[in-house]
């Protein structure tokens, strides 16, 4: 449709200049006062009030003019024709019709003012300006300033508490709150990250809500993003399972024993020492000697712990002194014992048995404790080429032997208990009964399956009992066992 002007006639510029008919539109350019390139259509001419019509005369032929001036001379009075003429600056033209009453509303496309939530002061804004009102001039585009105007006018200021009325107090009840939402699309000005910010009232997003919208749908259809999504809960879920097996192991996995004390692996320095000592090739050369019983070892000497070789008495008697000596040092840890050394049965029963060949042995000053005091003396037993051990138990009261090739020797017990009846009596005078003591041969005793541990079984059953602990040992363990014990003996202490 196309737009109404102001009438259906077209309009000469002489209409705009005339006296009575001003530009309306102060702040656009007046129109050229170049004639029209078409000469204007003859109207009727109406007849009209020269007093009160608003259109220019235009002047007439000389026969009208004529006519005219004769007939305002002879009806009225007054000034001559020169006053008629001077009422028509435009004598040359025809006059036109006369302007319509009201201004008609033009139709074209106008900006629309978009206002959300601003109740009742945006339509009187409008109504304002309304087209159809003939006094009120046209509307303009609302610019920076009018917005802000009416942002700032829909929130009213509070009320002083002198001021406020109950009246005021539910009109402020049934207010709705006022929330005006803009969008910055300044490329310069543009955060990075897209959020919204709170600006007094007035609340900015970084993006449009359909872009927002835009963005989610396309990330939930986009195949990568959601393989990404599933690795990575897939990935929380496996974290989660592994607290959870964390927190349940300890429930249902066993504890982790220990290594018992008797079997802690030797170190790598450990190791090297020991293979130094039992492979050099200075043969007499001392490696260890224990000031206290007055015993020196060399390498000849030690190197009895190899595999397959026997044990000397040297070496032996030394690690017994090493036991006792890590008894004094940890009283608490382990039985209070004696420890004969390899010389003590033979001199016992050197021509039958004879107490006056070892009385001196054991005298409370060499000794400090007396044997009636310890919990287990051990003697140990050499037959020719195998050793063996005699246990006296003073606290379970009964006599043990331990042979790893599995005998029992009864003669060895019978004199044992004859010895600690003569002891007893000869130390203290009192009278030791022990014929109600049982004499027996220890049962599951572990045995030695080649012809050479024997000696290194009967160390170990001395060093298993002093420490109370059951004989949890076998073949297999035989050859850390001699590396163990020239370890200790290198060092001159027992663990």
């Amino acid at each position: 449709m196309g737009a109404l002007t102001d009438s259906r006639k077209r309009l000469s510029a002489d209409h705009f200049l005339s006296a009575d008919h001003r530009f309306p539109y102060p702040s656009l350019p007046p129109p050229s006062l170049t004639p029209p390139s078409k000469r204007a259509k003859l109207a009727p001419f109406p007849e009209l009030d020269p007093s009160t019509s608003a259109v220019p005369h235009i002047r007439p032929s000389p026969q009208i003019i004529h006519s005219t001036a004769a007939a305002s001379t002879s009806s009225t009075p007054g000034p001559s024709s020169s006053s008629t003429t001077a009422s028509t600056p435009l004598q040359h033209r025809r006059r036109l019709p006369p302007p319509p009453p009201f201004q008609r509303p033009i139709h074209a496309p106008q900006r629309n003012l978009r206002v959300f939530r601003l109740g009742g002061a945006a339509r009187t804004h409008a109504a304002a300006h309304s087209w159809f009102s003939p006094s009120s001039p046209p509307p303009r585009a609302l610019g920076l300033q009018d917005y802000i105007e009416i942002v700032n006018n829909s929130h009213p200021a509070p009320p002083t508490p002198a001021a406020t009325t109950d009246s005021t107090r539910q009109a402020e009840a049934k207010a709705v709150p006022l929330e005006v939402v803009t969008i910055e699309e300044d490329e310069d000005e543009r955060k990075p990250q897209d959020e919204e910010e709170v600006r007094g009232s007035v609340v900015v997003r970084g993006k449009p809500v359909y872009q927002e919208l835009y963005e989610e749908s396309r990330r939930k259809r986009d195949a990568k993003l959601k393989t990404l999504e599933f690795e990575v809960r897939l990935a929380e879920e496996g974290r989660l399972g592994l607290e959870r097996l964390g927190e349940a192991l300890p429930r249902i996995t066993p504890k982790k024993e220990e290594v018992p004390e008797p079997f802690v692996p030797l170190t790598d320095e450990d190791e090297e020492m020991v293979h130094q000592a039992l492979h050099g090739g200075n043969r007499r050369e001392r490696l260890a000697v224990h000031e206290p019983s007055n015993i020196v070892i060399t390498r000849e000497i030690l190197q009895c712990l190899n595999n397959k070789e026997w044990l000397n008495d040297e070496v032996i008697n030394l690690y017994l002194d090493l036991l006792k000596e890590r008894e004094l040092r940890e009283p608490r840890k382990f039985l209070k014992c004696h420890f004969f050394n390899t010389f003590f049965y033979k001199k016992l029963i050197s021509s039958g048995y004879d107490y006056k060949a070892v009385r001196r042995w054991t005298t409370k000053r060499k000794l400090e404790y007396s044997l009636i005091d310890c919990d287990k003396i051990f003697v140990p037993i050499h037959k020719e080429v195998h050793w063996c051990l005699a246990v006296i138990n003073i606290r379970d009261k009964k006599f043990q032997y331990l042979d790893s090739l599995g005998g029992m020797d009864k003669k060895v017990l019978s004199n044992l208990a004859r010895y600690i009846v003569d002891e007893v009596k000869d130390k203290s005078g009192q009278q030791m009964d022990v014929l109600s003591w049982k004499q027996e041969g220890v049962e599951n005793l572990p045995l030695q399956m080649n012809g050479w541990d024997c000696g290194m079984f009967m160390l170990k059953y001395i060093d298993f009992y002093s420490r109370d602990m059951d004989l949890t040992f076998g073949q297999k363990q035989m050859h850390y066992f001699r590396r163990r014990t020239a370890k200790e003996i290198l060092s001159l202490r027992a663990e």
